[in-house]
């Protein structure tokens, strides 16, 4: 419970931080509507868009695997943001009443459980696509489900719940980041010599497994002043 109760905290911070404090109202503080589950499936989209699913196209190509972590720790994000969003305005209660929820649940033992394991393709993106069935249901949406829906994606993408622990801090600092660097007003650089941040987030963490969130974000900075210097 630990781990969901931080990662929770961490992410109602940076929405606060980016949309100010009334963000659970569905409004940011510069009056733009936020539509959480917009957010959902558009990144799950993103997401099958790891895999070489077009049968007339790179028919051979292998999957993006890395990529596809990625992606699933950015659906969390939004997974986390709908949930703190929506216990707010039932009154259920605040994060960590969410975390013990969570925690609770009968999948949360899945990613509990230390795991490498990616499943096939299709049974991914058949996944993939029952959380974005849930999300675009408007008369019968289960937030339940899609929490328990995700869990499992999550173990057929190859992580469990310190990996995802760990990528997900990799991307929420990422994120502050970005947006301290001009990512709101399009001045910020995605692109760093050749590679995505995104990417170059995941080798810093891969090649230390000691970095707190300070030491990454100063480490970030410090590559990207070097890019703009070069």
């Amino acid at each position: 419970m630990d781990k969901i109760l931080l990662m929770l905290q961490l992410q109602a911070t940076l929405n606060e931080a980016t949309n100010g404090d009334g963000w659970t109202s569905g409004v940011t503080k510069n009056s733009k509507v936020i539509n959480w589950k917009r957010c959902i499936y558009m990144e799950c989209a993103e997401m099958i868009g790891s895999f070489s699913w077009k049968h007339w196209k790179n028919i051979d190509q292998e999957a993006d695997w890395a990529n596809l972590q990625i992606e699933v720790v950015d659906v969390w994000h939004f997974i986390m943001s709908l949930a703190i969003e929506n216990y707010a305005n039932s009154h259920k209660g605040g994060v960590e009443e969410l975390a013990l929820d969570i925690s609770e649940l009968e999948n949360f033992c899945k990613i509990d459980t230390k795991n490498e394991l990616f499943a096939s393709q299709d049974e991914i993106m058949q996944k993939v696509e029952s959380i974005i069935f849930n999300v675009l249901n408007r008369d019968n949406f289960e937030l339940e489900k899609l929490i328990e829906e995700f869990f499992d994606l999550v173990v057929m993408s190859g992580l469990d719940l310190e990996t995802l622990y760990k990528l997900y801090v990799g991307k929420n600092i990422l994120n502050q980041f970005r947006q301290d660097n001009g990512y709101k007003d399009g001045s910020y650089i995605k692109v760093w010599a050749g590679e995505e941040d995104n990417v170059v987030m995941k080798r810093v963490l891969d090649e230390s497994s000691n970095f707190s969130p300070n030491e990454l974000y100063n480490e970030l900075t410090k590559l990207y002043l070097s890019l703009n210097k070069s």
